[in-house]
């Protein structure tokens, strides 16, 4: 008789294949939702980061034209021109250089680490008070010209289609009709 009491106490503290199952499943469901709330956070955190890289580059350029008094061409080597002092064949203008204008170790990648894009801007869809270049990160897919790039790409894609409502609403006329 003592025999069998002893068994029941062994199986008392044991758990079951179906509980141990459960709790498995239980926590792969938590662990589901977890990362289906966590990923769009991410993607949304990467973008905001980019966005704000692209702000802090442009006020740095903006700074580099103040003492300058143009903003860094290609021959002074583009973005680097604000990290360290370029070659300038004006000793005076040279003398100007007030950097480095953004934070030593600054990489100009984005979040995807992708170099942003620098570039003198089109004339032809420059409207009044935009900067003679485009900056711009090629966005999550690494490619220029996609939707999803960020920074004055996006500007420049919402004055096209401006551009193209305008000339929808009003369509030009030859006069033969």
């Amino acid at each position: 008789m003592k025999l069998k009491q002893n068994i029941r106490k062994a199986h008392t503290g044991a758990f079951t294949l179906i509980e141990v199952l459960l709790v498995i499943v239980i926590i792969l469901l938590l662990a589901g939702s977890i990362v289906a709330f966590v990923i769009p956070q991410q993607e949304g955190a990467e973008k905001n980061t980019t966005r704000m890289l692209v702000n802090n580059v442009k006020g740095s350029l903006d700074n580099y034209r103040l003492n300058i008094g143009h903003y860094p061409t290609e021959e002074e080597g583009g973005l680097l021109g604000l990290v360290q002092k370029p070659e300038f064949e004006n000793e005076k203008l040279g003398a100007k250089w007030q950097g480095p204008y953004v934070k030593v170790g600054t990489t100009f990648e984005d979040a995807w680490s992708n170099t942003l894009v620098y570039e003198p801007a089109d004339p032809e869809f420059m409207q009044a008070g935009d900067p003679p270049y485009r900056l711009y990160s090629k966005g999550p897919d690494g490619l220029e010209g996609t939707e999803d790039d960020l920074g004055d790409k996006e500007a420049q894609e919402e004055a096209d289609s401006l551009e193209e409502l305008s000339e929808a609403a009003n369509p030009i006329t030859t006069g033969d009709e």
